[in-house]
């Protein structure tokens, strides 16, 4: 069977599987259920009438405790007028990296951008029916932070952090980061391109420490990254509405096949870009992503070619998850997003009272104990895909072989007339 690293093996040094971006949030569940909040006031001996002044004050606490953090650090919390992702023409993280450019920053808290954005938070309304005050989730606006920094094990990340009850908060981590690290500890040569490596020594080893990655101990890594910005944990785990439960919100898993040179791969993509367009269907794009095309399935599968800055790229999406094709520079790269996991099924031990534990195949959840699954979903889904496109011939070399023959020849002062496949005379040559 042809694969297609065996149909481009003389043009291919290897692959990678690794993730890429990945969006962890952490959510105080204690806080969920109803009246829940309510009783953590009570616990904190704050009445009702006095909710507005508590939560100011909470909030006062943790603005002094985030300017502590950039003080020590020697950095400034900037604040952006804009809510919207770009902000002064420019992105939060582009605006990070260019501040970390200018101030040389190799380590550590780069900055902390504070701007309002919508959150969900509480609020306490008088109730018409009892007579009585009462605790309620409502949609709001609210201070919001994001520290960005460089890790010494995670490399560029930021940190979101909401300033209102009940603090929710978000990471950024980029897989590549974090694996660009391992090498330099190991001695693995490399060459790299943005969160892209062009050039990886020691392949089998570095796909082992990708697979390292994904079995790191998620919830205590994030617990530490918590503690650095929130200074309430230790007041919620005192009042027993414990701390964050992780949920992995959005997955990147990309697999990158690294081509000798620049120029076989920008021959061959318009092929493979027009192949992934014109060639797969639903039935196609759904297999890719471990599903099968069924009488009650209820959504909708689509595909698009969009023109990026770096160049073209074809993405199919299936209910909030996506697979995605594109270059970057000499790199072919398959990457699968997942937002929605319950999309997928996953192999699970269910344990039973006074019963042997069964194996069953359960949709798949959020929570950070999921990586492996997602991990594995998303290669898989990136290999299947990857050997579909092993049917894409490089039609470039045929052109230009063509191309080649259909010019005159000067061999030994001799010349030889091109060849005219259009004329009736060459045609009846070829005929016999």
């Amino acid at each position: 069977m042809k694969t297609f690293l065996s149909v481009h093996q003389d043009d291919i040094l290897g692959q990678i599987t690794m993730f890429d971006r990945m969006i962890f949030r952490g959510h105080l569940l204690s806080f969920f259920p109803k009246d829940a909040f309510l009783r953590f006031l009570l616990s904190q001996k704050v009445l009702l009438k006095n909710f507005g002044w508590y939560v100011q004050a909470m909030t006062k606490i943790l603005k002094g405790h985030i300017q502590q953090i950039a003080q020590k650090a020697g950095r400034e919390v900037i604040y952006l007028n804009s809510a919207m992702t770009k902000a002064r023409g420019k992105s939060k993280e582009d605006l990070a990296r260019e501040i970390a450019r200018r101030d040389g920053i190799s380590e550590g808290l780069i900055c902390v951008f504070s701007t309002v954005e919508n959150c969900m938070s509480f609020e306490v309304r008088g109730n018409r029916q009892t007579q009585k005050l009462e605790v309620v989730r409502a949609a709001r606006k609210c201070l919001h932070y994001y520290f960005y920094l460089i890790d010494r094990e995670f490399g560029f990340m930021h940190i979101r952090l909401q300033s209102w009850f009940p603090f929710q908060i978000q990471l950024y981590i980029n897989g590549r980061e974090w694996l660009a690290r391992q090498m330099d500890q190991k001695g693995i040569s490399y060459q790299r391109y943005d969160n892209t490596f062009l050039e990886v020594q020691r392949m089998a080893e570095v796909q082992k420490l990708c697979q390292r990655f994904v079995s790191r101990k998620w919830v205590r890594v994030l617990d530490a990254f918590a503690r650095q910005v929130n200074p309430f944990l230790p007041l919620l785990r005192k009042a027993r509405f414990g701390s964050y439960w992780w949920v992995l919100d959005q997955a990147e898993i990309a697999t990158d096949v690294m081509f000798r040179e620049r120029r076989t791969l920008t021959s061959l993509l318009p092929e493979i870009l027009k192949y992934a367009v014109t060639m797969f269907s639903s039935d196609d794009v759904l297999r890719f992503l471990g599903k099968k095309l069924h009488g009650n399935f209820k959504g909708q599968v689509t595909t698009d070619m969009k023109r990026r800055p770096e160049g073209y790229r074809v993405k199919h999406r299936v209910k909030g998850n996506s697979i995605k094709v594109y270059d970057k520079w000499s790199v072919l790269r398959i990457e699968t997003t997942i937002t929605q996991p319950r999309e997928f099924k996953v192999l699970r031990v269910i344990r039973r009272p006074r019963r042997k534990p069964i194996r069953q195949w359960r949709p798949m959840g959020k929570g950070v104990a999921n990586m492996g699954g997602y991990f594995q979903v998303g290669s898989q889904a990136n290999s299947r895909y990857l050997e579909a496109l092993a049917q894409v011939q490089q039609r470039g070399k045929a052109v230009k072989e063509l191309d080649g023959l259909c010019q005159p020849v000067t061999k030994d002062g001799k010349c030889y007339a091109k060849l005219q496949p259009l004329s009736r005379t060459e045609r009846e040559v070829f005929r016999e």
